[in-house]
């Protein structure tokens, strides 16, 4: 079975380094180049699908649809999906990661960032990015809406959407792209290679470099591959990693 995924491209808010989450931000020009070099990656390697998935944040959708161009595949199915949004990061959207770390130390932004069961400050109800009185959600249950959320409860909206939609379309023998953002691929990495909550917590993905799995029908990983220079995927994971540091 063939699944592809790809972080979407570096957003604006990502150029800013500001806490992002559900806000609904779109590419920065970096990022669109960086959807299109993905898609020329695939288009390389003679990569086809069937059907794709991605949020119903523009970012991903908006890479996607980049992808698809590239490989001239504008016309497959596209299914968006809330479930593969990024982490809600609550009361942190909007901060710049730097500043935070400035105020609050490193550590309790590294925690924030990269625990796997400690959540954020979380929003008010009301507030202004309370996902509950935006149109995109207007057909989500109230319930299903986070305020706040860590790696744990991203993992347990995302994992059960992909074994639940996703998969049967990969026992089909349907090849399948999703385009989605750093934590819930991370969500489906851990599942998928079956790592713990502390290996999980050492994976960065890299924005706009397609990672292909192939993998049996017991959803076993038979290969596993970054396509591009191995020296800039390491680049841009490191970069991940690094940002919620203090500025020197």
């Amino acid at each position: 079975m063939q699944l592809v995924l790809i972080r979407h491209g570096e957003s604006e808010w990502n150029r800013l380094n500001l806490f992002t989450g559900w806000t609904d931000v779109d590419l920065s020009k970096a990022g669109r180049s960086e959807a299109a070099e993905g898609g020329r990656a695939l288009a390389r390697e003679g990569f086809d699908f069937d059907i794709c998935y991605t949020s119903r944040l523009k970012r991903a959708i908006h890479t996607l649809d980049i992808v698809l161009d590239e490989l001239d595949r504008a016309w497959l199915p596209v299914v968006k999906a809330w479930e593969l949004n990024e982490r809600h990061y609550g009361a942190l959207q909007g901060l710049d990661k730097a500043e935070t770390a400035a105020r609050y130390g490193e550590e309790q932004v590294r925690i924030w960032r990269r625990s796997f069961d400690v959540e954020p400050p979380a929003l008010e109800a009301g507030d202004a990015r309370d996902p509950h009185g935006q149109a995109m959600y207007r057909d989500v249950p109230a319930a299903c809406l986070p305020l706040t959320e860590c790696l744990a409860t991203t993992v347990e909206r995302a994992w059960p959407y992909f074994a639940r939609e996703i998969l049967p379309q990969l026992h089909a023998g349907k090849r399948v792209l999703i385009a989605a953002h750093g934590n819930s691929l991370r969500a489906l990495v851990m599942k998928l290679e079956r790592l713990t909550p502390e290996e999980i917590l050492e994976v960065n993905i890299p924005t706009g470099v397609p990672l292909a799995y192939t993998l049996d029908a017991d959803l076993n990983v038979r290969s596993k591959r970054y396509l591009g220079d191995p020296d800039a995927v390491a680049a841009k994971m490191a970069a991940v990693a690094n940002q919620g540091k203090a500025r020197g």
